[in-house]
């Protein structure tokens, strides 16, 4: 196989509202956390549901506001697509000097996918629904999904 590929698709819930920071720049970026469920067995063969915890990144992208309107309509409790690609960070904790990692989602793309009386409470400024965010245009069909 020639070359490689990082991408990762997501459908999930988000576990707290939205977080929208500022680069020292200027550059809206927008922390979502994504839970996804998942079936397997446990250690005694009984059939469980397993979760999942996703730290997700949003910029915006040329003239796509996409960190912005995740920010603005987002909150707890929202089911959302997510694709984008893999990508871990590292620092150096000040307070105990070891090397710290973290792996994070970048999104290129996020789509609302339930209507807010099906997740948490709506903002105080309407959006039309379906609200699809980013270039796919339109929901996401669960059919359509490859896994």
């Amino acid at each position: 196989m020639a070359g490689s590929l990082n991408r990762v698709m997501l459908i999930g819930r988000l576990t707290r509202d939205p977080e929208l920071r500022y680069t020292p720049s200027g550059t809206p970026v927008c922390n979502l956390a994504l839970a996804t469920n998942r079936y397997g067995t446990d250690t005694n063969g009984e059939r469980r549901e397993f979760t999942d915890y996703h730290d997700v990144v949003v910029w915006n992208q040329g003239n796509r506001k996409l960190a912005e309107l995740c920010s603005q309509y987002l909150q707890k409790g929202r089911l959302v697509y997510v694709e984008g690609r893999l990508q871990t960070r590292s620092w150096d904790d000040a307070q105990s000097g070891q090397k710290r990692y973290r792996t994070e989602v970048n999104a290129s793309d996020v789509q609302f996918l339930d209507s807010r009386q099906d997740g948490a409470a709506a903002p105080v400024s309407p959006v039309p629904e379906p609200a699809a965010v980013g270039g796919g245009g339109g929901d996401v069909d669960p059919d359509d999904i490859p896994f």
